[in-house]
C-alpha cells in the first residue's frame, strides 16, 4: 500500500487545482458580471462606478473561466439557413464576360463583332460575326481557363467552352462548380461567425449542414429576427460606372444595365453597368470617420488587385460619375476629379453616426457571397433555459444521491471512499470545461448525469476484486493492493471503448450529439483517474492510519 510521496503530491495537487478551477461555476451569475464588466474596460479603457462594482463582486487572484451554457440552457436563437450557391455561378460567370470579349475583340479581323446574348442565368452565350472562324474562338476563349484547385478536381479546368453555329457557350466546369460550392459555404461561414463575434456573444454554435445548409445557434440573444437582421444584411458593395440618371421607375435601362433608386434622392434613380469594377471582396478594411464637412462617413481600403482596378478605371474615366452601391441602392455618385491610385477612399451619405459605424462593421465582416433563405427559426426563452438548468440540476443531485446511497450500501465505509472520488470527479469534469472554454447543453448534462454511473463502475470492479482475494485468506494490505493492480487492466479496457465511442460521437455528430460527446469524454478521463487514483490514495492514507487487522468491503 505504500505510494511515493511525489505521486501522492501530484494526485492531490490536480485535486486542488480541480477544485479551485471549478469554484467560479458555484458563483456563475456574479463571475460572469464581473468577467463582462473586465473586458468592457479593457476595450473601452475606463471604467464606469457600475462596472468597479461589478469587478469587485469577484477577486482578481482567483480564476474566473466559466462553463458556457448553450442554447439550450441560456436560451437564445436558432436558425437553420439554405445558401444559395446558384447566385455564385451567374457572378462568376458575369464577371468572366469582359475578359471573353477583350480576348474576342483581340481578334475581330478573323472572328468579326462579338455580341453577348440573351441566356439562363450561370450561363455565357456570345454570337460572333464569323461562325467560320469558330474553332480559333473558341480557342482563345478556353485559354482563359484556370485549373480547379481541388484534389478531386485535379487535371481539370474552371470553364466549359462549346459553340453551336455561330453562338459560343461558357459555363462553370463540374469540378469548379463543386469547388465554388464548397468555397461559398466556407466563406459564408466564416462571414456569419465575424457578424455574430462583433455582438460579442458567447460561444455561438455555427456549423455546415448537409451540402449547403447553415446551422446558426446563437446563446443570449434576444430573439431569431435580431439574429436574421444581423446575419442576413448583405453589406453588398460594388462600384459601378454610371450610364444616366432618370426619375422614371419603369425606364428601360438596356442591355447589360440595372436601375438603381438613389438613396439620398428619393424619387431618382441611376442606369448603372451591371458588371461592376470593383467589389466589397475587394475592401481589406474600413473604419468610420467624418468628412471635409464634418458629416459622418466610412473610409475604405483595398486590396492590390482591387486598388489597382480602382486606380486604372479612375485614371480612365475623369470627369465620369462613379456609383457608390450599397445592397442595390446608390449611395453615392461623385464625379471623378482625378486618378485614385492609392486604393482608399471615403463613402459619404446621410449616415448618422450609428449608421456609418455598423456600415463599417458589415463591410469589414465582408458581404456574403450568396442569399441566405432561412428554412427554420426558433427563440428559446431564457425562462424554459432556466427551466432545463433546474431540471438539470436536479437529475444531477437525484444520480448522485442514488449512486452514493448505492455504493454505501454495498461497500460500506469503502463505498464512502467511492463516493469522496466521485465528488472530486465532478469538480473536475467542471474545471475541465472551464478551461476549455466548452458549452454545456442539456445533454451534456446526461452525459455527466451518466459519467457519475460509470465513474464508480472503476471501484465496484477494483472492491470484488478485494473481496475475492479477502476470501483467499490474504492480509487486508494485500487484498487492497491485489484488487487495484488485477482490475485496472478491466476498467482501462472499458474506458478506451467508452472513450473511442465518444469520440466518434464527436466526430460525426453535431449539435446536442458533440455536446453529450464532450461531457462524457472529459468524464471517461478524470473517472480513470479519481477511481483508480484518488481512491487508492484516500484509502492508502486510511490503511496507514488505522492499520486495521481485518477489514469487510
Amino acid at each position: 500500500m505504500h505510494m511515493p510521496l511525489w505521486k501522492t503530491m501530484l494526485i492531490w495537487g490536480i485535486c486542488a487545482a480541480g477544485l479551485v478551477f471549478a469554484l467560479p461555476n458555484l458563483f456563475y451569475t456574479r463571475v460572469e458580471q464581473h468577467n463582462d464588466a473586465r473586458r468592457a474596460v479593457e476595450q473601452a479603457g475606463v471604467a464606469t462606478p457600475e462596472q468597479e462594482a461589478a469587478i469587485a463582486q469577484w477577486p482578481n487572484w482567483l480564476p474566473s473561466g466559466l462553463v458556457n451554457l448553450g442554447l439550450d440552457l441560456r436560451g437564445g436563437a436558432h436558425l437553420l439557413a439554405e445558401v444559395q450557391v446558384a447566385d455564385v455561378y451567374k457572378d462568376r460567370i458575369d464577371g468572366l464576360w469582359p475578359d471573353v470579349r477583350d480576348a474576342l475583340r483581340a481578334e475581330r479581323e478573323a472572328i468579326g463583332n462579338v455580341r453577348r446574348e440573351p441566356s439562363d442565368p450561370g450561363v455565357l452565350k456570345v454570337r460572333i460575326g464569323n461562325p467560320a472562324n469558330m474553332a480559333k474562338a473558341v480557342e482563345l476563349v478556353r485559354a482563359l481557363a484556370q485549373p480547379v484547385v481541388t484534389l478531386t478536381g485535379a487535371g481539370q479546368t474552371d470553364i466549359e467552352v462549346a459553340a453551336q453555329g455561330d453562338i459560343l457557350t461558357v459555363q462553370l466546369s463540374e469540378a469548379e462548380r463543386a469547388a465554388t460550392d464548397s468555397r461559398t459555404i466556407q466563406q459564408s461561414l466564416e462571414i456569419i461567425r465575424r457578424r455574430v463575434d462583433e455582438v460579442g456573444t458567447r460561444e455561438p454554435t455555427i456549423q455546415r449542414q448537409g451540402t449547403d445548409r447553415i446551422l446558426i445557434q446563437v446563446p443570449g440573444i434576444g430573439s431569431a429576427g435580431e439574429l436574421k437582421a444581423l446575419i442576413g444584411t448583405t453589406a453588398r458593395l460594388t462600384f459601378n460606372p454610371v450610364r444616366g440618371r432618370t426619375a422614371d421607375a419603369q425606364a428601360d435601362p438596356g442591355a447589360r444595365n440595372v436601375l438603381l433608386p438613389a438613396a439620398d434622392e428619393p424619387g431618382m434613380f441611376y442606369i448603372i453597368e451591371q458588371t461592376p469594377v470593383v467589389s466589397g471582396e475587394d475592401l481589406v478594411d474600413a473604419q468610420p470617420a467624418f468628412d471635409q464637412n464634418g458629416r459622418p462617413a466610412v473610409n475604405f481600403r483595398f486590396n492590390p488587385s482591387g486598388a489597382r482596378k480602382f486606380g486604372d478605371y479612375t485614371a480612365e474615366n475623369i470627369g465620369q460619375p462613379f456609383a457608390i452601391v450599397l445592397d442595390d441602392e446608390v449611395i453615392s455618385a461623385p464625379v471623378i476629379q482625378s486618378a485614385i491610385p492609392g486604393g482608399s477612399g471615403i463613402i459619404t451619405g446621410n449616415f448618422t453616426v450609428e449608421e456609418s459605424t455598423d456600415l463599417a462593421v458589415l463591410l469589414r465582416a465582408g458581404a456574403l457571397p450568396a442569399e441566405l433563405i432561412f428554412l427554420e427559426e426558433r427563440t428559446i426563452g431564457p425562462e424554459l433555459g432556466q427551466d432545463s438548468i433546474d431540471a438539470g440540476r436536479v437529475a444531477a443531485i437525484v444520480g448522485m444521491v442514488a449512486v452514493a446511497m448505492f455504493m454505501i450500501a454495498c461497500y460500506g465505509l469503502f463505498g464512502v471512499f467511492a463516493n469522496i472520488a466521485l465528488a472530486f470527479n465532478i469538480a473536475l469534469i467542471f474545471a475541465a470545461l472551464s478551461l476549455l472554454g466548452a458549452t454545456l447543453t442539456l445533454p451534456g448534462i446526461a452525459g455527466i448525469v451518466l459519467t457519475m454511473g460509470m465513474a464508480v463502475d472503476g471501484n465496484v470492479l477494483i472492491f470484488e476484486r478485494m473481496r475475492e482475494e479477502l476470501r483467499q485468506a490474504k492480509s487486508p494490505g494485500r487484498a487492497i493492493e491485489q484488487g487495484y493492480e488485477r482490475a485496472s487492466s478491466a476498467i482501462v479496457d472499458a474506458n478506451v471503448t467508452a472513450l473511442l465511442s465518444a469520440i466518434i460521437m464527436y466526430a460525426i455528430g453535431s449539435g446536442p450529439v458533440r455536446g453529450f460527446a464532450i461531457t462524457l469524454g472529459i468524464g471517461i478521463i478524470t473517472s480513470q483517474f479519481t477511481a483508480v487514483y484518488v481512491s487508492r490514495s484516500i484509502i492508502g492514507a486510511w490503511y496507514g492510519w488505522r492499520r486495521p487487522k481485518t477489514i469487510t468491503v
